[in-house]
């Protein structure tokens, strides 16, 4: 087990559980403070390598996953290994995709499809989850 995330820290959002998962714009620059142990990049081309454990999850920009199964499995996994260690999702911009993403996470640990994007809007970023089919793929989104 690792360190986990300041919850105070800058794009943490704090699920129902406890579990702390990160969301950040890969068009940024990295956050100070430690770095994660695992993320996901949500993006429609292969992303830089990184210096710690990723995975890629395509994913194009204002769009849903382009293999919603493996999304799901992705996603599944980001939920289990979020218990333990420092775990983030990013996209280009930081809103759309990982808004979209960490809604359908707060779905797998407990709160309703209906309320997640409200829920990430809330606790993440305002303006999360940026399109209606975004929207509508979070409110499918099934434990």
């Amino acid at each position: 087990m690792t360190d986990l995330w300041n919850p105070d820290a800058p794009g943490v959002l704090r699920l129902p559980s406890g579990r702390l998962i990160r969301g950040r714009a890969l068009r940024r620059p990295l956050p100070d403070g430690p770095a994660p142990v695992y993320a996901v990049h949500l993006l429609g081309t292969p992303p830089p390598s990184v210096a710690w454990e990723a995975r890629w999850l395509r994913w194009p920009d204002f769009r849903l996953p382009a293999d919603p199964a493996d999304a799901r499995g992705v996603l599944r996994e980001v939920w289990e290994r979020a218990v333990g260690e420092r775990v983030e999702v990013a996209c280009g911009g930081g809103r759309g995709r990982t808004g979209t993403a960490l809604a359908c996470l707060a779905v797998l640990d407990g709160v309703p499809a209906a309320r997640a994007v409200a829920f990430v809007r809330r606790h993440y970023d305002r303006h999360a989850v940026e399109t209606p089919w975004q929207r509508r793929y979070v409110r499918r989104f099934t434990r």
